[in-house]
């Protein structure tokens, strides 16, 4: 016998993540937890997707002054950058399809001269059943969409406080820099850059 899972739409779980006092943004164990335990629908997230065949897609859903909420949409084969969040929590979740998060430390890091080294630590797979937070010990990570898991997929970032830059690595050329954020949509409409 299975339990199906109760899911929520967005506009609920936005509704309930408004809820949460500014401490609970401090440390990832709540969020995360709120996430499993509310898994979103599918369907009430159509109006936030927009897929790019050449690049994943941010798609911000909502955002207030302790977090902003974005919808990632992956074809099959996308990968992020490897990247920090500006000292900022993230908890994800994949509401379709599952996701690998490939998760690095820094072992140095001269982001005004562009040099870095960091090593690979662990490997995480995002699914429905299994969302995840980012270790604010060590919060440089990649997010794939490997071609072996044949199908498109979309997670669901939560990042506290809003950030609009980051840092981006290459672990093959020892180089990093900073790197503007942009959204492709925001509350369901098109942003023209």
């Amino acid at each position: 016998m299975t339990t199906a899972i109760k899911q929520v739409s967005i506009q609920e779980l936005v509704s309930q993540l408004r809820k949460f006092s500014e401490a609970a943004f401090d440390e990832t164990r709540q969020i995360q937890r709120f996430l499993l335990e509310n898994p979103v629908s599918p369907e009430s997230l159509a109006p936030y997707l927009a897929w790019d065949q050449q690049h994943y897609t941010r798609n911000l859903i909502d955002k207030t002054a302790l977090y902003e909420l974005l919808a990632i949409c992956w074809e099959i084969g996308q990968v992020s950058s490897v990247h920090n969040h500006r000292d900022q929590n993230c908890w994800m979740a994949a509401p379709i399809g599952h996701l690998r998060v490939e998760n690095f430390r820094v072992a140095h890091q001269d982001i005004a001269g562009g040099k870095c080294h960091i090593e690979p630590t662990d490997i995480v797979e995002m699914n429905v059943a299994q969302p995840c937070a980012v270790d604010p010990r060590e919060p440089v990570h990649r997010v794939l969409n490997p071609k072996e898991f044949n199908q498109r997929a979309v997670s669901l970032h939560v990042y506290s406080r809003p950030f609009d830059t980051c840092v981006v690595y290459s672990a093959e050329q020892g180089t990093c820099g900073e790197i503007e954020l942009h959204y492709t949509t925001a509350y369901g409409k098109a942003v023209h850059k």
